[in-house]
């Protein structure tokens, strides 16, 4: 399977065309309505409840853009549902509820977040909302696992890796030195077999990518593309950008 052409034909919005200025905050449901009003794909992320069910957000814990704290994984999703997004009156949504806004109306590209515990349960319910979505959406993950998940669970779902140059303990404590040494240079490819590479604009250009492009034909994403030379730098080594705080042709 060959990554499908529309992944790259736009701009992917980074958790939706968000705008805090305009009230419109991170994965939220206005900002997934503002990027099909512009028509870009949608970068969202899901995050596992206690019960099993794949909520659209970030973090891990509640706090920083909504109401509440606490950590996702303890609580159920009916409860993660009477949460608020700070200054707003928005609500956190569900994996199917990002579809059923959607609608096929743009692409989704879906970032599974991870413990790095071997958990699959994310992917599970991931594939058990796609099994009755008929829009065009891929799936991706930091986790070498769980992108290896994806591919034994939904083998039709294009699928790629999202990676960066380095994995400092710092920035990744749930990681081993293990699992942290096994993400780099994507030498986990052979496992995970990636149809496209969602890596860091900052960390470009560097060999793996290159050789994932060019050797093997691997579309490749860039994250996140927030300035004017970014910008340029995902024009000059990447086939599409994952963008935030600017609205593409405007």
């Amino acid at each position: 399977m060959r990554a499908p052409d529309w992944l790259t034909a736009r701009p992917v919005a980074h958790r939706g065309l968000h705008d805090r200025a305009r009230g419109i905050v991170e994965n939220m449901p206005g900002a997934a309505q503002a990027a099909i009003a512009g028509n870009f794909s949608i970068e969202s992320d899901i995050q596992l409840t206690a019960d099993g069910e794949a909520m659209v957000h970030h973090d891990d814990e509640l706090g920083r853009l909504t109401e509440g704290s606490g950590a996702l994984l303890g609580m159920t999703a009916a409860q993660l549902k009477t949460v608020k997004f700070k200054d707003t009156s928005e609500r956190m949504m569900s994996l199917g509820d990002l579809c059923a806004l959607v609608a096929g109306r743009v692409p989704l590209v879906i970032e599974l977040k991870s413990h790095f515990d071997g958990d699959r349960k994310l992917a599970a319910r991931m594939a058990e909302v796609l099994a009755s979505y008929h829009g065009p959406a891929v799936g991706m993950s930091f986790d070498p696992d769980q992108v290896v998940a994806l591919r034994e669970l939904m083998p039709q779902l294009p699928r790629g890796i999202t990676a960066e140059r380095s994995y400092e303990q710092a920035d990744w404590p749930e990681a081993t030195p293990a699992q942290r040494r096994g993400m780099l240079h994507l030498r986990h490819s052979f496992r995970t077999r990636p149809h496209f590479i969602a890596y860091r604009v900052d960390d470009l250009p560097a060999a793996a990518p290159w050789i994932a492009r060019n050797i093997f034909g691997c579309p490749l994403l860039t994250w996140t593309v927030r300035t004017g030379e970014q910008r340029a730098t995902a024009a000059r080594h990447a086939d599409q950008m994952i963008f935030e705080g600017f609205v593409p042709g405007t």
